[in-house]
């Protein structure tokens, strides 16, 4: 269903789309991040399909969508209202992150409210969050006057969609889904996820296009990495959340970060490749050449060294080349710096979950 925002189609299409979620159907939507696979958050039964149409492990907790309030004038905004159905307590430090970033790609974690179903927290007493910048999402939770739980439209542990069209690849005559299309998604990761549950330190527990050193400036809030010392005692309660397993969005084809100037060594740790490699090489930086590797055809493939764009192209590229049959696909390192740390948390996760078995690890 393709629709432009604020068109008299889009908004009967918007009507059908809450109808389908009253009913405990299933939804896929643009994000500003990527697109998400909707279900009401107030139904267990919903929920439950969201697990079997991705294969996610039901212990793998979703986050929460909401609506922000009518009112944009940031002053005057009063997020308690939408929030108390969900959370036990909001901090003033909760406060202060919510009116800096949301709506945006930030998921904050809380002490859930008891009437919060464990189905979607993964048995655990905290809930994860956000509310999506991107105007179909915020018309479509307006209109429900609720929270929908939209884990990433894709099949569990796999490349993340960031169009309507993937979405369509990924469930073609599996689901029956009403697909809402908003274009491609700008921002093109997964949304940054701060706990706040301990009520002591805020702690990042996936790193995504707002940083830290972002978040310190704009609101004084200092966020901790989970390795930071001082924290040991709130180390080990830390609650578990969406994207943190070791094998995630991964292509098929086997892929492999190499360092700078260094194509030939990550080829060599592969004696049985094939011969066909597609190489991701930064837009700043001279050709490969076709130096050293006789058997093997390189093709290369530009990426942006600019870590924003190089976000919002990531999963449309490596859906792409794991589209093209490649043997390998090998991208670079991202450079040091937390602006980075999204995007090398993703390509980590892709690397290690890739290749023909990359069903079995996700289930790591």
């Amino acid at each position: 269903m393709s629709s432009e925002s604020g068109s008299p189609q889009l908004a009967v299409v918007i009507n059908e789309a809450v109808q389908t979620l009253r009913e405990g159907g299933l939804v896929a939507f643009p994000t500003e991040t990527v697109y998400g696979l909707g279900a009401d958050a107030k139904n267990p039964d919903a929920i439950k399909k969201i697990f079997t149409a991705k294969g996610r492990p039901s212990n793998h907790p979703l986050i929460v969508h909401l609506a922000a309030p009518d009112r944009f004038d940031q002053a005057q905004v009063d997020w308690m209202p939408v929030l108390a159905p969900w959370v036990r307590d909001l901090s003033e430090d909760a406060l202060k992150l919510i009116h800096a970033f949301w709506p945006g790609p930030l998921t904050l974690v809380f002490k859930k409210d008891k009437s919060v179903l464990t189905e979607l927290t993964g048995g655990q007493d905290t809930v994860a969050i956000r509310a999506p910048a991107h105007p179909i999402a915020q018309e479509l939770l307006r209109k429900l006057k609720g929270g929908v739980v939209a884990p990433s439209a894709n099949r569990f542990g796999k490349v993340s969609p960031t169009s309507a069209a993937d979405v369509r690849s990924e469930f073609a005559g599996l689901l029956d889904l009403m697909i809402l299309d908003g274009g491609d998604c700008e921002v093109g990761i997964e949304s940054t996820i701060i706990d706040l549950s301990s009520g002591t330190h805020p702690i990042l527990l996936r790193p995504g296009l707002i940083t830290p050193t972002e978040i310190f400036a704009k609101t004084g809030i200092r966020v901790y990495s989970p390795g930071e010392s001082n924290l040991s005692e709130q180390e080990s309660s830390l609650p578990r959340v969406s994207g943190s397993l070791r094998a995630h969005y991964a292509p098929r084809t086997p892929l492999r970060m190499y360092s700078s100037g260094r194509v030939l060594d990550a080829l060599s740790e592969f004696p049985d490749t094939k011969s066909r490699v597609a190489v991701a090489v930064w837009d700043s930086d001279s050709s490969l050449g076709d130096d050293g590797h006789p058997s093997v055809h390189f093709e290369e493939v530009l990426v942006p060294s600019d870590s924003t764009a190089f976000a919002s192209r990531l999963y449309r590229t490596l859906r792409d080349l794991d589209q093209q049959d490649w043997d390998l696909i090998l991208f670079p390192e991202p450079p040091s710096g937390e602006e980075w740390d999204g995007v090398r948390d993703r390509l980590q996760r892709a690397c290690f979950g890739s290749g023909p078995s990359s069903s079995s690890h996700a289930n790591n």
